[in-house]
């Protein structure tokens, strides 16, 4: 079986796993889930990115869907991952597909599942789908119902939900200059749709299924000549999108990369103390502890999670969450959606720059002023899956005493 679902749905190397039989496999599966549905009725929507192939493997996705007499709302034209969660809850749909890689290497695509509250499908959802994989057959045919399948302007709605839920007013009366940095993906049109044109400097903001031979995630070693670009147009501040905008960075008037543990940090300040907002708070394990004292200070109860965003969703479903967040630049605030949003992220730190009338650098001293220095580092290492396997079994069973 070639298909499996991970931390955020499949992703495989185009050509290679990721083949037409194998999406195939994916969609037939996520279908047979998708017709169990209550919301069945109302169809499913399919999404995709700006990756090589991802309008027709859309397209081939939409066609088997119809075929099990589901209807389909397929995307017009290149979406962020955002705009298809949040399209699948505002009309109860029974689910929805994003075909992307997110920020995965150029020859990577991927089938990202998303639930009908808006999020990415739960654990047990996506155990359900791979549980049908064995027993989905290869040789099933696919006779695509056409008057299923409706072509659906979801950008459009998303930069509307948008609109309504920031103060772009008082962004554009800010003053602020904004570089924004799309890496070839999804979110490339969509802050210069916000904001005055005037304001905004645009990066890659245009289609390169190639993403020009880097890996279109948002950290420091896949951005050193935005920050040359970013230094010579004399902006104040800089946001970062990934493959399919659903992750962010962000840079400070001085060039330097701010991260998501401190953007995270500020965003919460900014809910409780500014806005008078109250809740719990969702992290994965690897962000910052500084979460963990702005909860204690602030009196608000603190969930610690596994790795990948689908753990936060599901708790933003069932508890009453203000913001959850992982370590690789996802952050959600369940009253937007219970989604990851790198867009409606770095709009709202524009945001709370301009309430606050201060620099992204003079946010980030205050975190340290108040809760002292801290910092972050990522260091990515291949390895066999026996031995990623081997050290998983050793540090859950206690048998690792430290690491180098």
């Amino acid at each position: 079986m070639q298909v499996k679902f991970g931390t955020d749905g499949w992703r495989a190397i185009i050509a290679k796993e990721y083949t037409y039989d194998n999406l195939k496999l994916a969609a037939l599966a996520s279908g047979k889930y998708f017709l169990s549905h209550p919301d069945k009725s109302n169809g499913v929507c399919v999404g995709y990115d700006t990756r090589f192939m991802s309008k027709e493997f859309a397209r081939y996705t939409a066609e088997v869907l119809s075929s099990m007499g589901l209807k389909v709302f397929l995307a017009d034209s290149f979406v962020s991952t955002p705009a298809v969660s949040l399209f699948t809850r505002e009309h109860k749909l029974a689910g929805g597909v994003m075909i992307t890689a997110s920020h995965n290497p150029p020859n990577y695509n991927g089938f990202k599942i998303k639930g009908s509250f808006g999020g990415p499908a739960n654990p047990e959802v996506i155990d359900e789908i791979e549980s049908y994989l064995p027993g989905v057959d290869p040789a099933t045919p696919v006779e695509p119902a056409e008057n299923l399948i409706t072509m659906t302007d979801i950008k459009s709605e998303y930069v509307a939900y948008l609109v309504s839920k920031l103060d772009l007013k008082l962004i554009r009366e800010s003053g602020l200059k904004i570089a924004h940095n799309a890496m070839y993906g999804a979110g490339q049109d969509i802050v210069t749709r916000m904001l005055d044109e005037s304001m905004v400097n645009c990066y890659h903001c245009s289609v390169n299924p190639g993403f020009d031979g880097i890996n279109p995630e948002p950290i420091p070693q896949y951005i050193g000549d935005f920050v040359e670009f970013f230094k010579e147009v004399e902006t104040d501040v800089a946001i970062i999108n990934d493959g399919d905008a659903d992750r962010i960075g962000m840079l400070d008037e001085k060039g330097e990369f701010v991260d998501s543990h401190k953007m995270f940090a500020i965003i919460l300040k900014y809910l409780v103390e500014e806005k008078g907002l109250r809740g719990e708070v969702a992290k994965t394990f690897a962000l910052t502890d500084v979460i963990d004292r702005i909860c204690q200070k602030h009196d608000l109860k603190m969930h610690l999670l596994p790795v990948g965003f689908k753990y936060v969703s599901r708790l933003m479903t069932t508890n009453d969450i203000l913001i959850g967040g992982e370590e690789s630049g996802g952050i959600g605030i369940t009253s937007f959606l219970p989604e990851r949003d790198g867009v409606f992220t770095g709009l709202l730190m524009l945001e709370i720059m301009a309430r606050r009338q201060k620099t992204l650098t003079g946010l980030v001293e205050e975190l340290y002023d108040e809760y002292g220095f801290f910092s972050y580092n990522r260091l990515d290492m291949r390895v066999a899956e026996s031995k990623k396997q081997a050290i998983i079994a050793a540090a859950a069973g206690g048998a690792l005493k430290s690491v180098a």
